[in-house]
C-alpha cells in the first residue's frame, strides 16, 4: 500500500493538543488467543467492535489510529481518526513511532489506548497530570492506557508483563508515574474468561 489514508494530509497542525493514539491491527489476524471461544469471523468483528468503543470514548481530543492494514487504514478515516501507516514495525516500533508523528505535528500530550478495552467510557474521566499516567488490565500485567507528556522519551516494551517493564521506563524517563486502577478501563479482552456473557 502507498498509504493513501496517510494521517499526514489530516490534522497536520496538533500544537497543544491532546491525542489518542490507537495501535489496531488487521481484524482478521485479531484476538488469536480467543480461537477456542470465537470462529475467525467472530473475532474479527469483536476487534472491529471494541476498537470503535475506543474511537467514541476518545472525546478530549483528536484520535489517530497507527496500523499496517489498507482494511483498519479506511476503518480508521470512516470514523474520522487520522492514520500513521506503520508498516512491519511490530507493536512497540509502532507505537514509537506513532508518538513521534504526533509530536513532530505539536502535539502536547498522547494517551496510548489499546483498542481491545470492553468499556473504554472512562478514558474522559481519568485525572489530567503532568507527568506520565498508566492504567494496568485487571492482572495487573499489560498495560490498558498510557498517557504521555510531549518529549518523554518513553521506550515502549508491550507483551505479557509490561505494565512493570513501563513503570521501570517511566522512572528511567525521570518522571513520576500516576497509576489508575480502573475497573473498566482494566478490562481488555485478551482470553476467553474475558469475555462478557452471552
Amino acid at each position: 500500500m502507498s498509504n493513501p489514508t496517510s494521517g499526514e494530509r489530516q490534522e497536520k497542525d496538533l500544537a497543544g493538543t491532546h491525542v489518542t493514539l490507537i495501535p489496531v491491527k488487521a481484524f482478521s489476524e485479531a484476538k488469536v488467543r480467543l480461537t477456542a471461544a470465537l470462529g475467525a469471523e467472530a473475532r474479527a468483528e469483536l476487534a472491529r467492535h471494541l476498537a470503535e468503543g475506543v474511537i467514541r470514548s476518545a472525546s478530549h481530543g483528536p484520535v489517530a489510529v497507527v496500523c499496517d492494514d489498507d482494511n483498519v487504514a479506511q476503518w480508521a478515516s470512516s470514523h474520522g481518526a487520522s492514520v500513521i501507516w506503520a508498516p512491519g514495525k511490530g507493536l512497540n516500533r509502532a507505537v514509537a513511532y506513532g508518538v513521534s508523528e504526533l509530536e513532530s505535528r505539536g502535539a502536547e500530550r498522547i494517551t496510548i489506548v489499546h483498542g481491545d478495552i470492553l468499556d473504554a467510557s472512562g478514558l474522559a474521566d481519568l485525572p489530567i497530570v503532568d507527568d506520565i499516567l498508566m492504567v494496568p488490565d485487571l492482572r495487573e500485567d499489560g498495560t490498558n492506557v498510557i498517557s504521555l507528556p510531549r518529549g518523554a522519551q518513553f521506550e515502549f516494551a508491550y507483551g505479557p508483563g509490561s505494565f512493570t517493564r513501563h513503570r521501570a521506563a517511566a522512572r528511567a524517563s525521570g518522571h513520576d508515574v500516576v497509576v489508575v486502577r480502573d475497573l473498566l478501563l482494566g478490562h481488555d479482552i485478551d482470553q476467553p474468561s474475558d469475555l462478557p456473557p452471552t
